[in-house]
């Protein structure tokens, strides 16, 4: 980690949404999610939160013998956003505890906010994240 990521670092993050980032495209598995109207779906929005989080702090990592992963999110969908509509993501790093990175982030749609709240990442050395999940592949 360079001594650049701190507290105070903004970033914002624009997507289009696809079909393939509704609700019926989260699990098209299931008859249930496939019933669902095209709206983005939660489990989509996460990552997109998550992406723009990526995107803020990928410059002041090691990358790519850093990186970060999720382990928390605290998030509001507030609001349904169709396919086709454009969504931007805010995000803040609020806290660099050690390893343990923590963000405000909110988005939305260009009609209403559509989420907010927060999200933890911690940073992780690939080699030696790689190696424990092949490990733990074997058990």
């Amino acid at each position: 980690m360079k001594s650049t990521l701190v507290p105070g670092l903004r970033f914002q993050h624009r997507f289009v949404v696809p079909a393939a980032k509704t609700v019926p495209a989260l699990y098209p598995e299931s008859e249930d999610f496939r019933a669902m109207p095209e709206v983005f779906a939660t489990g989509f929005l996460v990552g997109f939160l998550e992406w723009a989080c990526i995107l803020a702090i990928k410059p002041h990592l090691d990358w790519p013998e850093e990186l970060t992963l999720g382990t928390h999110i605290d998030v509001s969908h507030e609001s349904a956003t169709p396919a086709g509509l454009e969504v931007t993501a805010d995000v803040e790093l609020l806290a660099v505890e050690g390893k343990k990175l923590t963000f405000a982030v909110q988005a939305h749609d260009g009609v209403d906010r559509i989420a907010a709240g927060r999200h933890e990442r911690f940073i992780v050395n690939r080699a030696k994240f790689d190696a424990r999940m092949a490990a733990k592949g074997k058990s």
